[in-house]
């Protein structure tokens, strides 16, 4: 574990050598592709991906905001997990942790879930607030 002060790229090579998926042998050989943020946009952060196996997409905010004024059809894309994270943010007895048992935490994580997905879900009539 580091502090919240490292950055995560110190760690990349660590953590990419922990992940261990289990299946089936494939009968073709796929390339591994890794999203990352502008973070990891260094020469040895990208070494490391690229040692790994992976083939590296990192693009900072600002290039995919240009690539978007270029072609105004094109959307600029934001990474899943952030945009997870923004909505388990959005409850704030999730954000500030009040919760000293796990177990009512993780209760209120997938009740959390529970509301963001039938949000997403169109609807005639809001379930929520009536």
């Amino acid at each position: 574990m580091t502090g919240a002060n490292v950055n995560d790229g110190k760690r990349l090579d660590e953590v990419l050598g922990a992940i261990m998926v289990k299946r089936e042998a494939p009968l073709l050989r796929r390339s591994k592709h890794l999203c990352a943020d502008a973070g990891y946009c260094s020469a040895d952060n990208l070494g490391t991906i690229k040692t790994h196996g992976y083939i590296p997409h990192v693009v900072d905010r600002r290039k995919e905001a240009d690539a978007k004024r270029r072609d105004p059809k094109k959307k600029a894309r934001r990474w899943v997990v952030e945009v997870c994270h923004s909505w388990f943010n959005r409850f704030r007895k999730l954000l500030v942790r009040y919760e000293k048992l796990e177990r009512s935490f993780v209760a209120f994580n997938h009740l959390a879930a529970a509301i963001i997905a039938f949000c997403k879900v169109p609807l005639d009539v809001n379930i929520i607030y009536g």
